[in-house]
Order: structure tokens, then C-alpha cells, then sequence
């Protein structure tokens, strides 16, 4: 028994020893690997076409950022946005996922990638969405934008357009695929809200991002984001590139009860790209917090049938605006009031009136109107701005970047096309405020332009909201009506913070003024 005992504990420190040798044989054959990872952080930092930011998509606060506001190519990342405004003709009913797309001679002559269609043959949408999330056709891309707008160069105006509408200040557009221009740029910021946007705008729509294998007539497309299903939580974008960009890519991921977006742009090898995309995620996904259980964030998984395009559609006819108006969601991120929850609604942001103004009055009812607000909707008094107590919210770190530096380098080229094909959210301005916040009401205030600032849970926090805004803006907001306006989607009630009775040059030049206090703001036309 004695010699039996003896042998078992021999085996054992032997089978310690071994385990020992074992992990340092791993470590030291793993060192290589992550040594060439830190390598290849450090090169893409010195890359000077290298950009990139990481978003707390539950919070929208900054986690990380690097040349974040510098002008970059898109690429390919610019399928995002033709997307996006695909998505607004699904969710409103004029184009439905079996739609066909007539390919024309323009589409077909696209240079590649594409899938090769010739003209007069067609595609379906449902198609032409997974051809752009996988292949990124750039026939297809051309075949979306012919579809919507008529033209391609007509469809970039509408993209740059809706662009400025979500807050993306310093984005142009010039085609609808990425394919090279030199005056098609963005920044990693702006391609971070669009990828914020879109998922919280479309969460039906938004799943195509995950495909990671598209079979179209006997050729089956592998999705070019190598990060599908080989990083926990990755479910999209996009990923870009051309000689100019560089290798680009957004990437969004869920885990733990956290979101985050990412972005890396102008990587050296599509290899460096995602290694770095990937040191990223597993550094800040542990920053980003815990999104609560009763955070009303759409998800990809539980759609809402009823939901509502938030914005409208970027030409349409004024008939139609007023109605696109009423389930239209604000571009920015309002920024979080210290009394409110972790729950953020995106929308732009508004001044708010001073001190001593004069109070406001509702509106008259319209003639003929049959509109009404919600059966219980709350009425409330107007009350003098200085009985209002003046908030001092953190400012949002994900609203749009001042502008930076000085030239027409970084200025956008002035939109094209009939201003009276322009959608009445299309292009954010800041807005001015004056007097007192009245009772909600469906319709603003005076005809010309209206600003809306936020959007929120509490109309407390609306016309709080209007009182921070105003002093960002206060002398172009004289003589202008703050109001708040409550909507109803489905279960959910927000309050929208405007002010009405603004031209558009004074909405434009209050929105300047409030982007570079890092507050967001958008213009509506009456």
C-alpha cells in the first residue's frame, strides 16, 4: 500500500510539472501573435489615411477616437446610406422587398465589383439589398438609386441631403456605390451615427447586415465583413475600400448587454483592418454599459410591426409632409439630462428660451384640419421661461463635430437640385427661441421653418431642453416660438422640443452656432 501510494504521487507532481510546461509552451508560442498585433495597432496609427471611434450604442457616449473628425474617403461604406434610404421606400410602402429593379446601361456599365446584370434585365429588392450587404454591387447600387430618384447624381443629392438630416455634418455624397471621387467624403464620426442610426431607424431591414452567404442564380457571394461569425456579437455593417480610402469597416456588436459601433478607416491590408477592428472591440465592449431591461431600444430580433418610418421620405410631395412629419424621429442624440434615465432617444437637439420672455400662445386649431392629438393627451399650461429652472446637461459626446480648420477643402459643396423637392427634415439647422413653452400641440407654431432640438420621455425635460438651447442661441432666437409637440408610436410617447417662426437662413445659422457647442439640431420646413 505504502509503495502504491508512493508511485500515485509521483504521477501526480509529474502531471503537475507538465501541465506547467504546457501553458508556458502556449504563452510563449502565442507571444508572437499578439506582439503582431500590437504592431499592427501601431501602424495603423501611423497610417495618415487612418481613422477610427468607438460608440457606446446604448448611451452614445465616445468610448474612443482617433482623427475622428478628419475628412475621409467612404468607399464602399457609402452602400450604407443608399440602404438607408432604400429602407425609408420599404417602410413606408413604395417599394416592397419583391419589387423589381429594372437594370439600365448605366447600372450594367459599373465597374466592378458587381453582380453583371445586363440592361433591361431586373432584380428584386430583397436581392439587390443582400447583392449590396455581401458582393457591394456597384451595379445594384446604381439600380437602387435609378429606382428612387431617376438618376444617380440626382439619388447623391437626396444622400447628401438626408445625410445633414441624421446630423452627419460633414458628409458628402456623390454616387451611390463609393466608387472613387474626390469630393465624396465623411469622417469616422458621421459613419459611427449612420451606423447607430440605421439599426435604431430599421431594425426589420437592419438584419440583411448579417448575411453572411447570398446564393443568386447558381453563385453563392461570402459577405466581405470576415468578422461575421468569427468575433462573439458581430451582426454587421459594412466594410469599404478603394485606393484613396484605403480598407474601411464598421462594425457593430452585441454581447453582455452591451452595444457597441466601431470604426476603422484607412487600414493598409483588409488583415490590418480587422485585427485592429478587433483589438478595439474586446478593449471597449467591456467599457460600454449595460443596457437596462426596460431601455426601449429596437432590436433586430423582436421587430415592431407597427413601426413608422421616423423620417420622411427626402423628396416627396408637400402633401405628403405633414404626415411624414408625424412619425419622423430626430436625427441627433439629445444630450442626458442629469434627471433623466440611461434611456436616450435619438433625436436633434434646440435651444430654449430666457429668462423674461413673453409667453407663448397655442396654436389656432387649422381650418379643416382632422387632425387631433391622442386621446390622452396631456394639456398643459403655458408657463412664464423664468419660472423654468435653467439645466446644465452634460453635453452629448456623440453629437456632430465643429467644424475644424478653415478653406474650401473642408466646406461641402453647395446641394443640387430644385429646392422645392426637398423633404422638410432633409437639412438640420438650429433654431432660435423666445417667450414661454406652451401646451403640446401636432402642428408648429408659425409657417417658415421650425427647429427641433429633442426628444424625450418627460415634457419636463422637453421644455428644459428649449431653456439649454435658447442660451447656446439666444440672440438669433429672438422671435422665435418654442414649443413642445407630443407624438405617440405605438406604445411609446415622446415630446419633441422645437421652436417655429424661423427663416432658413436663421435656422441654418443657429444650427451652426449650436453644432459647435457639440449640440445637434435639425430644420423642419413648415
Amino acid at each position: 500500500m505504502c509503495g502504491a501510494a508512493l508511485e500515485a504521487s509521483r504521477r501526480l507532481r509529474r502531471g503537475v510539472v507538465g501541465f506547467g510546461f504546457a501553458v508556458a509552451a502556449v504563452a510563449f508560442l502565442n507571444a508572437p501573435a499578439l506582439a503582431r498585433t500590437a504592431k499592427t495597432a501601431a501602424r495603423s496609427i501611423d497610417n495618415p489615411r487612418y481613422a477610427s471611434i468607438v460608440v457606446d450604442a446604448t448611451t452614445n457616449v465616445t468610448l474612443r477616437e482617433a482623427n475622428a473628425d478628419g475628412l475621409r474617403h467612404p468607399a464602399s461604406l457609402t452602400k450604407i446610406m443608399t440602404l438607408y434610404l432604400l429602407f425609408e421606400r420599404l417602410e413606408s410602402g413604395k417599394l416592397k422587398l419583391n419589387s423589381p429593379l429594372p437594370i439600365s446601361e448605366d447600372a450594367a456599365s459599373q465597374s466592378p465589383t458587381k453582380l453583371g446584370l445586363k440592361p433591361g434585365q431586373y432584380i428584386l429588392v430583397e436581392d439587390a439589398i443582400k447583392a449590396l450587404v455581401t458582393k457591394s454591387a456597384n451595379d445594384i447600387a446604381v439600380a437602387i438609386a435609378e429606382a428612387i430618384a431617376g438618376s444617380e447624381d440626382e439619388f447623391a443629392v437626396l444622400m447628401t441631403r438626408k445625410a445633414r438630416a441624421l446630423g452627419m455634418s460633414r458628409t458628402v455624397y456623390r454616387n451611390a456605390s463609393g466608387l472613387p471621387d474626390d469630393s465624396q467624403v465623411t469622417t469616422a464620426r458621421d459613419q459611427a451615427r449612420l451606423g447607430v442610426l440605421i439599426q435604431e431607424r430599421f431594425p426589420r431591414f437592419y438584419r440583411y447586415f448579417s448575411t453572411v452567404n447570398f446564393a443568386y442564380r447558381g453563385d453563392v457571394m461570402r459577405n466581405h465583413n470576415h468578422l461575421l461569425g468569427r468575433i462573439a456579437g458581430v451582426d454587421g455593417i459594412k466594410t469599404g475600400y478603394t485606393h484613396a480610402s484605403g480598407y474601411n469597416l464598421i462594425t457593430s456588436v452585441r454581447r453582455g448587454g452591451r452595444h457597441i459601433v466601431a470604426v476603422v478607416m484607412g487600414g493598409d491590408t483588409a488583415g490590418q483592418r480587422d485585427a485592429h477592428m478587433r483589438d478595439l472591440i474586446e478593449r471597449y465592449i467591456v467599457e460600454a454599459a449595460v443596457k437596462r431591461p426596460d431601455v426601449n431600444v429596437a432590436q433586430a430580433q423582436t421587430p415592431k410591426p407597427e413601426a413608422k418610418p421616423q423620417i420622411g421620405e427626402a423628396v416627396q410631395a408637400r402633401a405628403e409632409t405633414r404626415s411624414e412629419q408625424r412619425t419622423e424621429a430626430n436625427p441627433a442624440q439629445a444630450p442626458m439630462l442629469p434627471r433623466l434615465p440611461p434611456r436616450i432617444v435619438i433625436v436633434p437637439i434646440i435651444p430654449t428660451p430666457s429668462e423674461g420672455a413673453a409667453p407663448i400662445v397655442p396654436p389656432p386649431a387649422l381650418a379643416g384640419s382632422t387632425e387631433q392629438l391622442p386621446s390622452n393627451a396631456v394639456k398643459t399650461v403655458p408657463i412664464r421661461a423664468a419660472a423654468l429652472p435653467l439645466p446644465m446637461p452634460q453635453l452629448n459626446a456623440y453629437a456632430p463635430a465643429p467644424e475644424i480648420g478653415s478653406g474650401a477643402a473642408l466646406e461641402s459643396p453647395p446641394l443640387r437640385g430644385p429646392s422645392e423637392n426637398r423633404a422638410s427634415e432633409d437639412e438640420p439647422v438650429s433654431t432660435g427661441v423666445t417667450g414661454n413653452i406652451g401646451a403640446p400641440s401636432s402642428e408648429p407654431r408659425r409657417p417658415g421653418w421650425s427647429v427641433q432640438v429633442g426628444a424625450f420621455d418627460e415634457e419636463d425635460a422637453a421644455r428644459q431642453r428649449l431653456q439649454f438651447v435658447r442660451g447656446k442661441a439666444a440672440e438669433l432666437l429672438t422671435g422665435a416660438d418654442p414649443y413642445t409637440e407630443r407624438t405617440t408610436k405605438g406604445e411609446k410617447t415622446l415630446y419633441r422640443a422645437r421652436f417655429s417662426g424661423l427663416d432658413r437662413g436663421k435656422a441654418d445659422a443657429i444650427c451652426k452656432i449650436l453644432h459647435r457647442s457639440d449640440v445637434a439640431c435639425i430644420a423642419i420646413k413648415n
